[in-house]
């Protein structure tokens, strides 16, 4: 299957059902807010080397989290209890960016947030569209994620999250799985399987099923 070129020209990507077997559906393009909004809200986001054009990935099945399901043990219950640690929203989007991008990775030589990737999420805060959840003990920034938040749609597309002490990433995507079921949130979307979301209660749905909850 040939995987579509996105020209500059181009306004609209193909249907997520073109992608390849592990994905992939275009190459190419640009990060603008425009596009990228575009992209989100079509069940597609950009994922690339630093070596490498912009590719955009729709794949099937889709790792989910519906609010919820997050599974908090009894041992995270009392990590949650722990009065050192505390949650902010929003407050230092660009240091949990920065934060994940520099986090050394099982399996990876590099890292997929480029400078290009870094200003582009940037913009899409500054346009209030992606947001942060930050982990803070005493006045360190020790954990956090962040994503591109589809509200129209009820939906929270994660993009990375960072840990320096035990547990920080999951007091992160905890809080905002219990923030986000208050406010009628369907799902947040994890877009590939890891170990560590499924712990959290995360789980794979078909695509077309995924779709339906952006449509």
């Amino acid at each position: 299957m040939a995987i579509y070129q996105l020209r500059s020209s181009d306004k609209t990507f193909p249907s997520p059902e073109n992608a390849d077997y592990d994905g992939l559906l275009a190459y190419g393009g640009d990060l603008s807010a425009e596009r990228l909004l575009q992209a989100y809200n079509q069940g597609i986001f950009p994922w690339y080397s630093s070596n490498e054009p912009i590719l955009w990935w729709s794949p099937n099945p889709r790792m989910v989290l519906f609010p919820g399901e997050v599974k908090v043990s009894k041992s995270m219950r009392k990590v949650l209890r722990d009065a050192t640690l505390t949650v902010t929203y929003n407050t230092a989007f660009t240091e949990v960016i920065l934060n994940c991008r520099r986090m050394k990775r099982t399996g990876q030589s590099g890292t997929w947030i480029t400078d290009e990737m870094l200003e582009a999420y940037i913009e899409l805060h500054e346009k209030g569209f992606a947001q942060s959840v930050e982990v803070w003990q005493d006045d360190e920034l020790v954990g956090g994620l962040y994503g591109v938040d589809l509200e129209d749609k009820k939906v929270f597309c994660g993009e990375s999250m960072f840990a320096k002490v035990s547990n920080a990433s999951k007091i992160a995507l905890i809080s905002l799985s219990r923030k986000l079921e208050k406010k009628g949130y369907h799902l947040i979307d994890c877009q590939v399987h890891t170990n560590h979301l499924q712990s959290m209660g995360a789980r794979e749905i078909p695509r077309s099923e995924f779709l339906n909850y952006l449509s």
